[in-house]
């Protein structure tokens, strides 16, 4: 009789808070008005009604997106259960006493890496002396906040090759803003030098061999009253000198510098200094797109005035990808190998049309190479498993597949030409990595001792379907699915499907803890790879970009109702998932099929595809979106964005969208239009929510609590439009 009441009681709780939670959701949230320009393109008309929110400076805009802040945080923090998810969260992301990433390995051995224990924010960065494998901290981002409250993250660090001094970059609340520091190592003093407009996404601060200074990129000064458009412009490379005036740094590679590489505007150039080779190397990389033209030189000749480049490669010969043993150059290149191999010329005298092929096309994709003392070492994806080819240097030598322990996958954490072996991290959906030490001299691996086992690394009760879904064309597209084990397809669980499709990146196996929140629930985490990705090489992306694109939301809309049709889920229990540009998937998702998800999640999503060349991060997509100055440009774009595809008198799902206000990557007027559009045209009663993180940006360099506060949030909000208790 005790239990009958106390279920009751429970009961009667539960739904006192439930409903509270349905009347803050039942409040309207801040009303946009609506002010339409249309544009016209090749005879084609079309509609945005809310384009004055592309000034974020105008305060009505600035009020707006604050009121809707505030209303999603009021509703989100009202779910019953959504603290309860947030402290599981704590739990299980101090499962391991702390995580490690960014591995330098100097020629004594000493080790420079990031490291972020329990219950710490944001990463630091460490070393570890060889001699007397003593730690050291060197820099503790935690102690840094800004004048208005905002944290600093590490964006790299590059130690010299003595490790006496590091550069590093810092950026404030998520912003990629970086400053480059210089620490003395040995002192824990910085040098007074720094350099603002440091552009880190694409090479990190490369040093000469005898350690005297090191070559890095820098964007342009933009005058005043320039557009936003020209911020990746003129991006130059140059040396700076230990100690020295940085106006005084000599420019190296940039737009009109030098006729022997020709760059246009959007291009980016860096330089790389491999270890113990008499060559430079110059990457330009042409906006967002992966094909790189790269040029050499003698490292002696380069700060001595006229520098004698000679081409390596063009963006013809679809080289992705290169490390340097020696003075010969290793290439990844998809020519007439559409899922990529590997060719070696000689940087004395490069020709790439005599390269010599190293690791021949296969039915594996080519996704990384790297080098160590002895080998070279090429990451292939198969069938989604992380699998690593060993070939060591010499005439005769054939290419070996490493079985790692219990026939995991695994990457490549951590290699040196100074060093025969090599550090490898297993990758699985369901347990956690270790990190192995591989002596290639006897095949053996032993852990490390880098990354301790976590509580959580290998709960029992867990597995990964891989299947294959026929999309609407006929072309099956590989599927990953993490359940329990004595999962029951009935239809009965709660599934988050999510997807991505852009720039050929693949979504390998790997384990995040958090995950299990969501999993020990009953929930399934199904990852679909779509085209546009690169789960099967350059046809794989080719095939979901530009006028190509509508194929990333149609295979996404086909895995989801696989789920459905076999039993994993239903329609009233599933929801779908994409950031960045995986916004254009999830967004044309429901906006096509909107009665096939009962709730979205859209996290700093890419959503008015037609505007994008207007932002700061537009122009250098043009390559992987297309542009509106030509009329396949814009068909293209305009089926890609969503925000033109919201259609009046429609029942959307519920949809959680979330976007940090730092965001440099795609800026967060594209979640607050998208959101007004659906909150003006839904019929569906449903809430559409905009979650605003201020003091982070798009992802990167958040911090510990700000991932945690964001994904309660995530999944108390779709458990709730599921109508489960959590």
């Amino acid at each position: 009789m005790k239990m009958n009441i106390l279920l009751f009681a429970g009961l009667a709780l539960f739904s006192c808070l439930l409903m509270s939670c349905q009347q803050q959701a039942s409040q309207d949230p801040p009303t946009a008005k609506v002010q339409n320009v249309v544009d016209e393109f090749y005879g084609v008309k079309v509609d945005d009604p809310y384009r004055y929110m592309e000034n974020l400076e105008d305060p009505e805009v600035k009020s707006w997106i604050k009121g809707q802040a505030e209303y999603a945080a009021g509703v989100l923090g009202k779910i019953p259960g959504r603290d309860a998810i947030y402290k599981r969260l704590e739990e299980l992301d101090a499962g391991k006493p702390y995580q490690l990433w960014g591995f330098n390995r100097l020629k004594d051995g000493t080790m420079f890496y990031m490291k972020r224990s329990i219950g710490e924010n944001l990463p630091k960065l460490y070393v570890r002396l060889a001699k007397s494998n003593e730690e050291k901290l060197l820099i503790d981002s935690e102690t840094m906040t800004s004048a208005d409250g905002q944290h600093y993250s590490i964006g790299y660090s590059t130690p010299s090759p003595d490790g006496r001094y590091i550069a590093y970059g810092l950026a404030k609340g998520g912003s990629e803003e970086t400053v480059l520091h210089i620490l003395n190592a040995q002192s824990g003093k910085n040098l007074p030098e720094t350099i603002d407009r440091i552009e880190n996404a694409y090479n990190s601060p490369q040093w000469l061999p005898d350690g005297s200074g090191f070559f890095y990129c820098r964007r342009q000064q933009l005058p005043a009253g320039a557009t936003e458009t020209e911020v990746y412009k003129k991006t130059k490379a140059y040396f700076h000198k230990l100690n020295t005036d940085i106006n005084k740094d000599i420019l190296v590679m940039g737009c009109d510098l030098s006729k022997l590489n020709e760059l246009i505007d959007v291009d980016f150039p860096s330089i790389s200094i491999p270890v113990n080779s008499d060559y430079a190397v110059a990457k330009i990389k042409h906006g967002d797109s992966k094909e790189l033209t790269i040029y050499t030189a003698p490292i002696k000749k380069l700060l001595k005035g006229s520098i004698p480049w000679v081409k390596v490669c063009s963006v013809n010969d679809e080289v992705i990808g290169f490390r340097v043993h020696n003075n010969n150059i290793y290439l990844q290149t998809a020519k007439d190998a559409p899922r990529f191999k590997v060719v070696r010329t000689s940087l004395v005298n490069p020709d790439f049309s005599k390269a010599e092929v190293v690791i021949d096309k296969s039915e594996k994709v080519v996704d990384g190479i790297t080098i160590a003392k002895d080998a070279l070492y090429v990451s292939m994806n198969d069938g989604g498993i992380k699998r690593i080819v060993g070939l060591k240097f010499g005439k005769g030598a054939k290419p070996v597949q490493l079985e790692l322990p219990d026939n995991a996958g695994g990457h490549i954490v951590s290699s040196s030409q100074h060093f025969s072996d090599i550090y490898i991290s297993t990758n699985s959906w369901t347990k956690g990595s270790l990190i192995y030490k591989y002596d290639p001299q006897t095949g053996k691996y032993t852990d490390s001792g880098l990354l301790p086992k976590g509580k959580y690394d290998d709960v029992p009760g867990y597995a990964s379907t891989e299947v294959k879904v026929k999309s609407h064309d006929g072309v099956m597209v590989p599927l990953s699915i993490i359940h329990k084990s004595d999962i029951k397809l009935d239809g009965s669980n709660p599934t988050l499907i999510k997807g991505y499709g852009a720039y050929g990146s693949t979504s390998n196996a790997s384990f995040d803890p958090l995950k299990i929140a969501w999993l020990e629930r009953g929930g399934v985490i199904a990852v679909a790879h779509v085209r546009g990705g690169g789960a099967y090489g350059k046809e794989w992306h080719r095939a979901g970009r530009m006028l190509t694109k509508p194929n990333t939301w149609k295979d996404f809309i086909a895995c989801a109702e696989y789920l459905i049709d076999k039993g994993y889920t239903s329609r009233k229990l599933i929801a779908g998932q994409g950031g960045s540009a995986g916004g254009i998937l999830i967004g044309r998702a429901i906006t096509e099929r909107p009665d096939l998800f009962t709730a979205a999640i859209i996290a700093v999503g890419c959503l008015d595809a037609i505007r994008m060349e207007t932002t700061t991060n537009g122009v250098p997509n043009i390559q992987e979106f297309g542009t509106v100055t030509n009329e396949d440009g814009f068909k293209g774009l305009y089926e890609m964005s969503s925000y033109i595809h919201v259609k009046d008198g429609v029942s959307y799902p519920a949809i959680l969208l979330t976007h940090g206000i730092n965001d440099p990557r795609v800026n967060p007027w594209m979640s607050a239009k998208m959101t007004a559009r659906l909150q003006a045209a839904s019929t569906s009663g449903k809430p559409i929510l905009f979650r605003v993180t201020y003091g982070a940006g798009h992802g990167i360099g958040s911090t510990r609590n700000q991932r945690l506060e964001e994904t309660a949030d995530k999944w108390a909000f779709l458990l709730w439009q599921f109508g489960l208790d959590i």
